[in-house]
């Protein structure tokens, strides 16, 4: 039998300070110290959440390396338990990125740098920001020693099938994927935004297509003239919303994870057992076994 020990998540909706990496970066170590002191495992933020997202010329003022005081503060902060925050994060060569920042048991652990950077209507990332060029799985132990596959997707990243899929050949058991984004459009549901209808379909499409627990961590709040629309959540691997959404104003989602259910969906649906990557590899002339 696969472990059934459960994993308590936290994921924080909250508005950052634009610009203000000390208020923002307090702020976040005093949240990831309650939330451990109440016994949580693993403690979640939105995208950017140490910088506020229109930062536009701030991009190099806010800007934090690995080895510097910000992230030796949230590793103090998560002490034995793992978090999740967003920044902008400066690499040696000067480049900058949009990164989310997995810490767990007293090290950073993960870096995920934002691949698709939106230059489009309302955004202009790639103006500012390096693209990343990878998707990777990271295996921690989590809510009372059980084994979890981690992978991160931040916010556009969602809107690649190819993103959510290459984590999926590499055995994630719960996707994290912190978000910024406006409010945008007008949705099939009465009162509804089309970004939170077009979220909440691919979250769905996401857990039951790959049997995966799926994490989403949205902001709220005003910036720049633009609404963020919250609808922080907690999917299933069956696709089924175990936990919020929440409503456009702070707040803190707390759920429980049973590994287990990741067993009992991929029994249920051996989709992922079944997939034909020789079939994509043959249509994309690539060669070598899976």
């Amino acid at each position: 039998m696969a472990a059934s020990k459960r994993l308590r998540m936290a994921l924080v909706q909250h508005q950052p300070v634009l610009g203000d990496l000390q208020a923002n970066l307090l702020w976040s170590c005093e949240q990831i110290a309650g939330e451990v002191r109440d016994g949580t495992d693993l403690v979640v933020f939105p995208e950017l959440s140490l910088t506020g997202y229109f930062l536009k010329d701030l991009t190099p003022e806010i800007a934090v390396t690995l080895a510097g005081p910000e992230l030796k503060q949230l590793i103090e902060a998560t002490g034995r338990a793992s978090s999740l925050v967003g920044l902008v994060l400066e690499s040696p060569q000067f480049n900058f990125y949009n990164a989310a920042v997995l810490i767990s048991d007293g090290a950073v652990r993960q870096v995920h740098r934002k691949v698709y950077l939106p230059t489009y209507g309302m955004f202009d990332e790639q103006r500012y920001l390096a693209a990343g060029d990878r998707f990777e799985v990271v295996e921690l132990a989590l809510g009372g020693g059980a084994s979890w596959r981690i992978g991160i997707l931040v916010c556009e990243d969602l809107w690649h099938p190819s993103s959510a899929y290459l984590l999926s050949r590499a055995g994630v058991d719960l996707l994290l994927c912190p978000s910024s984004s406006p409010g945008r459009g007008v949705g099939s549901g009465e009162g509804e935004l089309g970004s939170a209808g077009s979220y909440g379909a691919m979250l769905r499409t996401y857990a039951e297509l790959f049997t995966v627990f799926v994490a989403y961590c949205n902001r709220v709040g005003f910036e720049d003239g633009f609404h963020f629309w919250g609808g922080s959540r907690l999917l299933g691997p069956d696709g089924r919303i175990l936990a919020g959404p929440l409503e456009d104003s702070a707040a803190v989602l707390h759920a429980e994870l049973d590994r287990g259910d990741v067993r009992r969906a991929r029994i249920a649906r051996p989709l992922l057992r079944d997939e034909r990557i020789d079939v994509v590899q043959r249509q994309l002339g690539i060669g070598g076994d899976d």
